[in-house]
């Protein structure tokens, strides 16, 4: 099978330019100004952007287990809608995934189902230590510890576990930075003010910057301790900034950090409108911090975006403060929410091509992805940045049903968005007949 786009924008490694791209099966065959070749298909795509695949490297897709929320098949599908032809997911489901075997089983679901590549995360717990240093770091995305606890509860705060894992660990460890005992204490005063009715505005200062920089700062001093490679999730804090660095290449850190969308786009001003949709663990905090955040990517001092998508049902999150659960559906609408902060010159998109598919690749070690390069994997997008669109109930492929970008324009949209050289999905439909591959990772 043989694709020719034609004349498209070609946004790679820091330089858009004007050129064709021919796919052959899989692969990137040939990029050149000008190709003419008999092909099974051609694109017109003057005018469009072309740009590789996002790379989100935190999911929580619910399978198995909790399905009645999300699972593999659609989620994949809304991420793929929105430019995203790779994923890594969250150890978090149920059963969760504790063993090899465990973790086995995700994949298999993912080969039959998904239909953009995939990775899982091997979950670290306070008594599987053995299970986890069996992982093998060519197949596995990395480690998942949560330092704080979260949806499914997997709170590793055994001092000593977590000193043998960031000592003994065999690959990248990401972690999910809380305190608990601050996060608790401050749960005790709110409920002293308030009793059961905390309102939603509370949880900025219950799931609180200290909580996070103390975390963080254990954290990033066992990979210290231990010369551990450390990626550290979803940065809500300006203070936490302060232990990071930008002086070095990516590719020789080895203390990493990723921001998400949702602590880019919101501040705690829209606790008052968005309520429980915006709950997420940790927390949308100050306006400063969102700024500090948008601008430390800028810096390099934050090196990925990603969604950490969590989708719960409208049921579920519209429960009072402690009964609703924290995380929302990202994945459909992250790369345009992005591409607005283009439109508002924020950002360009080579930096937005850094932060979402050429610096994922680097940080996670990727085999042949997250790059428009001759030989990789032919994982790409088309984007028309001048076809505004509103976010709707009836647009949104989550199967969950909602978004917390509802009633919100865009003015980019995805409109073609190959996996491996197949064309996936076509201005609102999909071809299905070919699934996501696993990923692979040069270590």
């Amino acid at each position: 099978m043989k694709t020719l786009i034609k004349s498209a924008k070609i946004v790679n490694e820091g330089n858009i330019l004007n050129l064709d791209l021919l796919i052959e099966d899989d692969k990137i065959k040939q990029i050149s100004k000008s190709i003419n070749v008999k092909a099974d298909l051609v694109i017109e795509a003057k005018g469009k952007y072309l740009i590789p695949g996002v790379i989100d490297d935190q999911v929580h897709f619910r399978e198995p287990g909790l399905t009645y929320k999300a699972d593999i098949y659609s989620e994949s599908k809304a991420a793929v809608a929105g430019g995203i032809t790779s994923f890594m997911e969250m150890p978090n489901t149920s059963p969760q995934a504790l063993t090899q075997d465990l973790l086995e089983q995700k994949f298999k679901i993912a080969k039959d189902k998904s239909l953009a590549n995939y990775s899982f995360f091997m979950g670290v717990s306070n008594n599987n230590l053995e299970e986890v240093l069996k992982t093998n770091p060519k197949n596995v995305g990395a480690l998942k510890i949560f330092m704080g606890s979260s949806t499914g509860n997997m709170l590793v705060d055994d001092k000593s576990v977590l000193e043998d894992a960031f000592k003994k660990s065999p690959m990248i460890i990401a972690v999910h930075c809380e305190d608990e005992k601050i996060i608790q204490e401050n749960i005790a005063k709110a409920k002293q003010q308030y009793g059961e009715k905390v309102p939603i505005s509370e949880h900025p200062n219950i799931r609180s910057e200290d909580a996070c920089y103390k975390s963080s700062s254990l954290a990033i001093a066992l990979a210290k301790k231990y010369n551990t490679r450390l990626h550290i999730f979803h940065l809500s804090t300006a203070k936490e900034l302060e232990l990071f660095d930008n002086s070095i290449p990516l590719k020789d850190k080895k203390i990493t950090s990723e921001v998400c969308i949702h602590h880019l786009w919101f501040s705690e001003e829209d606790y008052k409108e968005k309520g429980t949709l915006i709950k997420w663990n940790p927390a949308i905090k100050k306006k400063s911090d969102k700024e500090a955040l948008f601008q430390a990517l800028l810096d390099d001092k934050i090196d990925v975006i990603a969604t950490d998508h969590a989708p719960h049902t409208i049921e579920e999150k519209s429960n009072s403060y402690f009964k609703a659960p924290s995380g929302g559906p990202l994945v459909q609408h992250a790369l345009p929410a992005m591409l607005e902060f283009f439109h508002q010159d924020k950002i360009t998109l080579e930096k937005i091509v850094e932060k979402m598919c050429h610096n994922p690749a680097i940080l996670f070690d990727i085999e042949k992805r997250g790059y428009i390069k001759e030989g990789y994997f032919a994982d790409l997008v088309l984007i028309d940045v001048n076809s505004p669109w509103i976010v709707t109930k009836d647009n949104v492929l989550y199967k969950c049903g909602w978004s917390p970008f509802e009633g919100e324009k865009f003015n980019s949209k995805v409109t073609h968005t190959f996996v491996n050289g197949h064309l996936v999905y076509v201005n609102g439909t999909f071809d299905e007949k070919r699934k996501g591959k696993r990923l692979k990772f040069v270590r």
